[in-house]
């Protein structure tokens, strides 16, 4: 066999061996990747460049060592998922680098981190004062979290009593204009609704990049033109603004009545209904 093919030949080899073997490793992030991992890492890169480019009859010993890393490697991941002491050892403890708004020197210098990196860490999460921190602390994997002073903190709704509705996922129901089926299903809606939404924008499935339907009803659309502009959905504010006419046409017919037992019924129902807005405010709202 020719040199070429037998070096491409082992280079599909090892590509497949590596996937298949990547796959077992499972899903990481290069920041979430532990000390062993890394290494682990490096390695089996280097013996997948081994496994393609040697020449000699034995490059098969090649995949027996990639095997045996990958098997220490998952071996050493389930012994971290069943011990809490294996997991400190293999991949350390998080250190706390900032309490009180106090910065702890002496956490820092075991982290090896300067001063210079921990300011630019919180600057990346748009903190600029140290004071303003109630507790920083550096993860295993590198990774820095901070909690800010409950002064300090961005303002919810729940800090002001204010109840909203839950948020569930978007579903994609048109991608580079073709129209998904299965989230439209997955909401209870057809094609018949989504062309009626479109007839409504006056625009053309073909022309729209991505279109997305939330927990609500509402229907967003972002066109390959980026010039044209679409106009928001108003399902929400039109169903709010429904129910507050209904309101006001009861009161009115309260008091517009002679008849006594009318005028309770229309008073009641007001009531009622200005029960229910009250309730579905948040998610009309949101």
């Amino acid at each position: 066999m020719p040199e070429w093919l037998g070096i491409a030949f082992r280079t599909l080899l090892a590509i497949a061996v590596l996937f298949l073997m990547t796959k077992l490793l499972g899903k990481r992030q290069i920041s979430q990747l532990s000390f062993f991992e890394y290494i682990t890492g490096i390695t089996i890169g280097s013996l997948a460049a081994y496994i393609s480019l040697d020449l000699e009859a034995n490059w098969y010993l090649g995949i027996i060592s990639l095997g045996v890393w990958v098997a220490v490697s998952v071996g050493i991941e389930f012994l971290q998922m069943k011990s809490k002491k294996a997991r400190d050892f293999i991949d350390g403890r998080a250190t706390v680098l900032i309490k009180d708004g106090k910065v702890l020197e002496d956490n820092l210098k075991k982290e090896r981190l300067s001063t210079d990196e921990l300011i630019e860490q919180l600057r990346s999460r748009n903190v600029f004062k140290v004071a303003d921190v109630e507790f920083a602390v550096m993860e295993p994997s590198g990774d820095i979290n901070v909690l800010l002073t409950r002064e300090n903190q961005p303002l919810a709704p729940n800090h002001l009593g204010i109840k909203v509705g839950a948020e569930q996922e978007p579903q994609t129901v048109i991608m580079d204009g073709k129209i998904m089926d299965e989230p439209l299903a997955t909401i209870g809606l057809n094609r018949e609704w989504l062309n009626t939404e479109l007839e409504k924008l006056g625009i053309a499935v073909e022309n729209v990049y991505l279109g997305q339907v939330d927990s609500y009803g509402q229907f967003y659309v972002d066109l390959f033109d980026d010039q044209i502009k679409v106009p928001e959905p108003q399902v929400k504010a039109t169903v709010y603004a429904t129910l507050k006419k209904c309101e006001a046409d009861l009161e009115l017919f309260g008091l517009s009545t002679k008849n006594k037992e009318a005028k309770e019924m229309y008073e009641q129902c007001a009531k009622q209904l200005q029960s229910v807005i009250s309730e579905v405010k948040p998610s009309l709202h949101n």
